[in-house]
């Protein structure tokens, strides 16, 4: 199924039903995005991944992304405990 959400760089990243928002966007492409994932880095996420995009939030479809992120998205918040 092809999507066409709108996506802005400084959207805030969330991954599926989680409220807990995980990252930002850095950069905009036609097939994927750039993520920063705090005190991970950046990540590339392609387009399928993304479930929705709206009112400047977008969500990861947390099935598709793969172990490195999803080691990345356990520390993302490390820092402030």
């Amino acid at each position: 199924m092809l999507h066409n959400f709108t996506v802005t760089v400084g959207d805030q990243v969330f991954v599926d039903a989680n409220l807990e928002e995980v990252g930002a966007v850095r950069q905009v492409a036609k097939d994927h995005l750039i993520i920063y994932i705090e005190n991970a880095g950046d990540f590339q996420i392609e387009g399928p991944s993304v479930k929705s995009a709206h009112d400047g939030k977008v969500v990861l479809d947390g099935a598709t992304l793969d172990s490195k992120l999803k080691a990345a998205l356990k520390i993302a918040h490390a820092a402030e405990e």
